[in-house]
């Protein structure tokens, strides 16, 4: 991992867990960090719950001074008007939302939001000062048919255009083929690939932005697996699933760093 980047371990709630549920599931894994005495300024915390979630969710860390970054899951590629069940960046950002999530898997399969409709996303959360988690990745089939590496590097690239050299991104490398099937890319596999997108970083936004973006792994992410994808030089952290719906297993998740000895 690269010196100068905090590692940020992400929780993608997806549909899961109504307001009352998220009350409760951040207490909870605020009451596990602190008495398996984690150190906060180690690993920054990001959790995504659903946007009915939100206001509840900052309403809580405000008040009890959690150290979480909260993110939403999706936004609108317009800033205001007449789009039936979208919801705008400039909502967001009045939410104290430090993060979204955009172009994730599901959203580009169930969707069909392709890599123009996740440029105009990318733009809409700068233009707010959300700082996007542009999610890349390959299916099974792109694997086969392009090889590791070909498909990620295209949709980031697409991602990317007219982004500002001084623009603050995450990128999330989900191979498709892995998330939810159980079976994670090998730590050798994830860092090949975030290598190659740390260097379509440097090609469109500098050496500088390469340097400082987080490039992170997501699919099939565990307490038994985080450490060695965090071994590897080109990984900053976890865009996790599943897992982070477990208290105790998001926990030691974040809490990677105990079996990495840095």
């Amino acid at each position: 991992m690269g010196v100068n980047r905090l590692p940020l371990i992400a929780g993608n709630w997806k549909m899961n867990l109504d307001h009352l549920q998220a009350v409760a599931f951040v207490q909870k894994l605020h009451w596990t960090l602190k008495d398996a005495k984690h150190e906060e300024d180690s690993v920054e915390v990001a959790v995504f719950p659903p946007f009915t979630d939100l206001r509840t969710v900052q309403t809580l860390l405000d008040a009890d001074k959690i150290p979480f970054a909260l993110g939403a899951q999706d936004l609108s590629t317009k800033d205001s008007g007449a789009y039936t069940g979208e919801i705008s960046g400039a909502f967001l950002a009045q939410l104290d939302c430090r993060y979204v999530i955009i172009g994730h898997s599901e959203r580009r399969e169930y969707h069909a939001e392709t890599d123009e409709v996740v440029a105009a996303k990318v733009q809409a959360a700068l233009r707010h000062g959300l700082a996007p988690v542009i999610c890349v990745g390959e299916t099974a089939e792109d694997l086969e048919k392009h090889g590791a590496a070909a498909v990620p590097v295209a949709q980031l690239e697409a991602a990317l255009a007219g982004v500002a050299a001084d623009a603050d991104i995450v990128v999330a490398y989900e191979p498709v083929w892995a998330i939810g099937s159980g079976q994670a890319a090998t730590p050798q596999q994830a860092q090949d690939v975030c290598a190659k997108l740390r260097e379509v970083v440097g090609s469109a936004l500098g050496a500088d932005a390469a340097a400082r973006t987080r490039v992170l792994y997501g699919g099939s992410v565990k307490s038994a697996n985080i450490a060695g994808f965090m071994r590897e030089p080109d990984v900053d952290g976890a865009l996790v699933g599943g897992a982070s719906l477990v208290a105790d297993e998001f926990a030691a998740i974040i809490r990677y760093q105990k079996h990495v000895g840095v």
